[in-house]
């Protein structure tokens, strides 16, 4: 019988720069093992091979996915062999906390030809630098996405009930916990569900949410006190030692998107653009900010603002997808550099041997 995947992000392209929550997913293991190497040299192969694996096995993992490539894998974690797989260059730098007890390095970089990388020693400078400079791009145009944003968000919150807000926070409080709590300490994971990636947005709520009983799909509009709701939510399962998993925005790293407890069955969730979703399960429910917390007629009394607002956002968004797009673009051409010169027999013994091993903490602790 096959595990069970949870798709999700740890490091995202966001308005802050690159943000980078690996470490949450990555406590408690037994064994983790950090990827060294460049482009190319086939990390997200042997992350993908070992976890396929493992899912093979009938053991539940979590697939870790690439912000910056679509088609890639940062990480796979098996949490209930305490066991993980990361990728652990640059921008995703995975600090070990017991190395060689916990945290093994395996550097891919040893099947290389460092004199075929030498020759082309200028090419590679110069394909690194113009990758740099599309990330500034992008970054700064999510920045000044934000601060529209931040605009946008402005004409609601000079017209928000807080007291009204508020009331609804503690009602849905109190219908999602019990009133006694677990009597242990909350596990908190702290993730990105969705990202800003060179394809535009991605998200993976359908998988993240499949076999909850209770999805709770928040409305509204920019500053209507969806992510002030979450970390309510998220502060209240935490006090009463629930474990919770935390959905930071993959645009604003500060707010939340969504918040897990499978312990008590229910997802409450963000659920406006870039992923909007809507009712599919009888059990699903819809929780209205903009109707319950926004001044009426507040959308038709700022309707000029609100367009020109949402324009420029859209476009400012827009522009710095496509500056993904080109790092991607001119990363890929990074990786064929660097693959013409991999002896790949070596990355195959190694993800054999990282099989093997992980194979034998199976046999020990399941």
């Amino acid at each position: 019988m096959s595990g069970n995947i949870l798709h999700f992000y740890c490091g995202g392209n966001t308005a802050k720069g690159f943000a980078n929550l690996f470490d949450s997913s990555l406590q408690d293991l037994r064994r983790l093992y950090i990827l060294k190497g460049g482009p190319g040299t086939g990390k997200s192969g042997v992350i993908r091979a070992v976890g396929d694996a493992m899912v093979r096995s009938g053991h539940d993992v979590w697939y870790i996915h690439c912000a910056s490539d679509n088609d890639s894998l940062d990480g796979v974690v098996a949490p209930g062999l305490g066991v993980g797989i990361v990728d652990g260059t640059s921008p995703h730098v995975v600090e070990p906390r017991l190395p060689g007890a916990v945290e093994q390095y395996v550097n891919l970089g040893e099947a290389w030809d460092a004199s075929a990388l030498a020759d082309r020693r200028s090419e590679i400078e110069a394909l690194n630098d113009q990758i740099k400079l599309a990330y500034d791009r992008a970054y700064a145009g999510f920045a000044e996405a934000l601060r529209i944003h931040d605009d946008w968000e402005k004409i609601y919150i000079e017209n928000m009930d807080f007291e009204e807000a508020d009331r609804l926070t503690r009602e849905y409080i109190g219908s999602l916990f019990p009133n006694s709590g677990t009597g242990k300490k909350s596990r908190v994971d702290r993730r990105f569900l969705g990202a800003a990636t060179p394809s535009g947005a991605v998200d993976f709520v359908p998988n993240l949410t499949e076999g909850l009983k209770r999805r709770i799909l928040i409305k509204g509009r920019p500053g209507s006190g969806k992510s002030t709701l979450l970390k309510k939510v998220a502060a209240a399962a935490t006090e009463r030692g629930y474990d919770v998993e935390i959905y930071h925005c993959g645009f604003d790293p500060n707010s939340l998107d969504m918040v897990i407890v499978r312990e008590l069955g229910f997802a409450i969730f963000d659920s406006t653009a870039p992923h909007e979703y809507f009712p599919e399960r009888e059990s699903d429910e819809i929780l209205d900010m903009y109707a319950r917390c926004i001044k009426p007629g507040t959308d038709e009394a700022h309707a000029d603002a609100i367009r020109d607002l949402k324009q420029r956002y859209s476009s400012k968004m827009k522009e710095s997808i496509g500056h993904l797009a080109t790092a991607k673009s001119l990363h890929d051409e990074l990786e064929r550099i660097y693959g013409q010169a991999m002896n790949f027999s070596v990355v195959d013994s190694a993800r054999e041997r990282i099989r093997r091993e992980i194979d034998a903490i199976a046999e020990r602790y399941v």
